[in-house]
């Protein structure tokens, strides 16, 4: 798992509509930096070492997996993005967003691009204020005194006043959904994006054990034989991992995510079993599904035939290999008729035939913004 970083910044603008500028501001941070744990109010200061129009200050409290100059790049990037434009002149001037980091973790940085803790924060009123509202107990690293002591001692006169404007917090995810389950038809990808989302957000993950399933190899090689056996094993594999794992979810309420929901082995006994043994399947099916914990939220990922088939082919399991099409498109039938038929499943379809999530981080951020919206 990627280690989350506590990082405090600062935002400012005095230039159009100041409000949006802010609000913008945050939610392309909560997109491509990490979740927002905390805003302050929005406070109003007049213009700091020149003569304009007067600035919106607040300050997040962000949790963040970015290293220090890699955050400092995004930023950067961000403030370009919403509209600012540097100059090489010296002094302060008109901004249309201004983000500075003021502490990380309680990291002390002297590089050519960063220093952290910031070195004039503890001069501006217009920073400590909204920190302070925030972080009150939170030790500066140099100082090494809270930072309730240190705004006693800021000699900076200048008045700034709390403003009645409210910012909306972006919800985490792992705030959003205690438990998200995410399905898709063989090679759809799902295992891979499980694994991601759980690195990101710090998640517990609970991946499908099918390689330790001994009837598997042999199902593809002898399906009328083996397909019972085969999915009654996978039924109860699944509902004793379900059932251990998702107990855990009512004790501590973690965020669990995982690559397959208990209503797979349905999907596929209904391809696999012949009539009377579908029968006796869907009777012990239904006395586990009652039992199983239901997902926050159900994502489906759908990836065309031919996809689908490069991607069994690219990951080399030699029983997957004769997999046919028609095989396919009937799991994929199985699924849409689930989805359908599940009106208290809140359940998000997501077509990745043309993304390349594990490759590209821009496909990757389109799905996990997808997810956040629900």
């Amino acid at each position: 798992m990627k280690i989350q970083r506590i990082t405090y910044l600062s935002l400012g603008t005095n230039q159009g509509n100041k409000l949006e500028n802010l609000q913008n501001a945050i939610d392309m941070i909560a997109e491509k930096i990490g979740a927002i744990l905390n805003i302050s109010s929005v406070y109003k200061t007049a213009s700091w070492g020149f003569d304009s129009n007067d600035f919106y200050n607040i300050c997040l409290k962000i949790s963040t997996y970015h290293p220090p100059e890699k955050l400092m790049k995004i930023l950067l990037d961000i403030e370009s993005n919403l509209g600012r434009k540097r100059n090489d002149k010296k002094g302060y001037s008109d901004r249309n967003i201004d983000i500075d980091i003021l502490l990380f973790d309680d990291e002390i940085i002297f590089s050519k691009t960063l220093t952290v803790p910031h070195a004039k924060m503890l001069e501006r009123k217009f920073v400590l204020v909204p920190l302070v509202e925030i972080a009150a107990t939170v030790i500066h690293p140099i100082e090494k005194q809270k930072l309730s002591t240190c705004i006693k001692n800021c000699e900076d006169t200048s008045e700034i006043l709390l403003t009645d404007e409210k910012l909306i917090r972006p919800i985490p995810i792992s705030e959003k959904y205690n438990y998200i389950a995410i399905e898709g038809n063989i090679g759809a990808g799902k295992t891979s994006l499980a694994k991601m989302m759980s690195d990101e957000f710090n998640a517990k993950i609970i991946l499908e054990r099918f390689a330790d399933n001994p009837f598997l190899p042999k199902f593809y090689e002898d399906k009328e034989r083996f397909a019972f056996p085969l999915e009654m094993s996978f039924l109860a594999d699944r509902y004793q991992q379900l059932s251990d794992d998702l107990a855990q979810l009512d004790l501590f309420k973690n965020f669990i995510v995982s690559d397959y929901y208990i209503f797979k082995s349905l999907i596929f006994a209904q391809i696999t079993l012949q009539k009377d043994e579908y029968a006796l399947y869907r009777r012990m099916f239904d006395l586990m599904y009652n039992e199983i914990t239901k997902p926050d939220l159900y994502v489906y990922l759908y990836q065309n035939t031919d996809r689908l088939l490069q991607n069994i082919k690219k990951r080399g399991r030699d029983y997957e290999q004769n997999i046919e099409a028609g095989y396919l498109q009937k799991i994929h039938d199985g699924y849409k008729n689930f989805i359908s038929t599940q009106q208290d499943l809140n359940t998000l379809i997501i077509d990745v035939s043309e993304l390349d999530f594990v490759k590209n981080t821009e496909d990757y951020s389109n799905i996990i913004n997808q997810i956040k919206k629900g």
